[in-house]
Order: structure tokens, then sequence, then C-alpha cells
């Protein structure tokens, strides 16, 4: 699991700092149209500053990658990652909306669900439980 949060922690702090910096045009490379209006580019940024906070989360986790908290990340991000592809897809199929970028980010954020899936299912270890000394 360490290296999932080392990686989410990458990619999900580049793709805040650019929200952050650059909203519109970070949103004209997803979805093929930049934001319209000032709420929308508040919106874009405090987007931005959200997965850069996921990422200083996973940065952390990765650390402690066997820790109760770290799976707790992992899931989260399970649902985030599946949430942006169905997103994505929406925005695509729904809303008709296409950038350079939008084919890229599905595949990114499905690989990463799958990987997400596959470090739930590996079973947690005990390492980071305390020894007590008793017998149970």
């Amino acid at each position: 699991m360490k290296k999932l949060h080392t990686v989410t922690a990458l990619i999900e702090a580049g793709a805040g700092v650019a929200l952050m910096g650059f909203p519109s045009v970070a949103v004209k490379l997803l979805l093929g149209t930049p934001l319209d209006s000032a709420a929308a580019e508040v919106l874009g940024r405090l987007a931005g500053a959200a997965l850069f906070a996921l990422g200083i989360a996973c940065w952390l986790a990765s650390r402690d990658a066997r820790s109760q908290a770290a799976r707790g990340l992992a899931a989260a991000m399970l649902f985030y990652n599946f949430a942006a592809v169905a997103l994505f897809a929406l925005a695509r199929f729904g809303l008709g909306l296409q950038g350079v970028l939008l084919w890229p980010a599905v595949i990114l954020h499905a690989v990463m669900t799958v990987w997400c899936i596959a470090c739930l299912r590996c079973k947690p270890s005990n390492e980071s439980v305390p020894n007590t000394g008793q017998k149970i």
C-alpha cells in the first residue's frame, strides 16, 4: 500500500497545484471548455486545494501504510477514483465535453481504482498492533 499512497500523493498534489494556480486552463485541458465565471474559478481553486490536501494525506500515509488509517484512506481514494471515472464519463457522454486530457484522466483513475481494490483485498498486517504479551 506504500507505493499506492506515494503515487496517489504525487498525482493528486500535482493536479491540485494545477487547479489552484490555473483552474480555467486545467479544466479546459480536461473538458475542452474553460471556466466561465469568477464563482467557477473559485470552486476550481477549492477543488485544487482539496486534491492537494488528499496528496498530503496520502504522502503521510505512505510512511505508515500498514495502519488502519492508511487502509481507510485507500478506501476513500477508491471511492474518489471511481467517482472521477463516472463523472468524466458523464461529462463526455452526457454533456458532450472532451478535452485533450479527458481520456488519459479516465484511464489513470480507472487504473488507480483497480489498484485501490487490489490493495484493500490484501489482508491487513498485524505488525501495527502492539504486542501486550497476553494470550487470547
